[in-house]
């Protein structure tokens, strides 16, 4: 299965789409910069504490990698199907379920890292940042960088899954588009935020999601011997 994964990532040159994520940290961190030290921004997006910092930042990331991950899905596995050149890959002396696998695997292992990466990235930054300029009035205790390491690893898990399901709107007609617009439907729904109230917020929305997703992972290595590409 690593050899498939390392040939996959080989094959769509996924070191560009790192580059990607790189600038998407940094555009991320700008927009934290703005939201913190404009004060029109702050009465929008109020900053009182290291919680309601990094619960912003979490939403930015997951929307983020949320719409990537469905630019991946629409390059390794959409776009094959689209094209026809998955029959190739089919004539080859390889399972087809391993090969669907290991390109979704490819795909929730980018986003778990990427997600975990650049919420450590962003925050590290905003903290030397906040040593000289006062962002955050309170101080950075353990027990706050515990909890918060303990919410992102759990958050990019749920997201590296619940981000697979625009596969299935995207395999209904193998398009592209569909699979891309159809992650910001699910983008809008886990990151809404009202009055400071956020739907993955509640255990119960994210951990269903990512079933859901890995649900639809599922039936696509299940399902992938009875796909006739013609």
């Amino acid at each position: 299965m690593l050899k498939l994964m390392k040939l996959e990532m080989r094959k769509f040159r996924l070191s560009s789409y790192i580059y990607a994520a790189l600038l998407a940290t940094a555009v991320i961190f700008i927009l934290m910069c703005t939201f913190s030290l404009n004060a029109e921004m702050r009465e929008i997006f109020p900053i009182m504490n290291y919680e309601n910092w990094f619960t912003i930042l979490d939403v930015l990331v997951r929307g983020t990698y949320i719409v990537f991950a469905a630019v991946l899905l629409a390059r390794i596995v959409i776009e094959e199907y689209r094209s026809k050149s998955i029959n190739v890959l089919f004539m080859y002396p390889i399972n087809r379920k391993k090969l669907i696998a290991a390109k979704l695997l490819v795909i929730i292992v980018f986003v778990f890292s990427a997600y975990i990466l650049t919420n450590l990235v962003v925050g590290i930054s905003i903290y030397i940042v906040n040593q000289f300029i006062s962002i955050i009035p309170e101080p950075l205790t353990l027990s706050i960088v515990f909890k918060t390491l303990t919410t992102i690893v759990m958050s990019a898990l749920a997201t590296s899954f619940l981000s697979l399901i625009p596969l299935y709107v995207g395999m209904r007609k193998h398009s592209v588009s569909a699979t891309i617009v159809s992650s910001f439907l699910v983008a809008a729904v886990v990151c809404q935020t009202v009055e400071g109230f956020n739907l993955f917020s509640i255990v119960a929305v994210p951990v269903s999601m990512a079933l859901l997703g890995a649900a639809v992972a599922y039936l696509s290595i299940r399902n992938v011997e009875r796909d006739d590409v013609l």
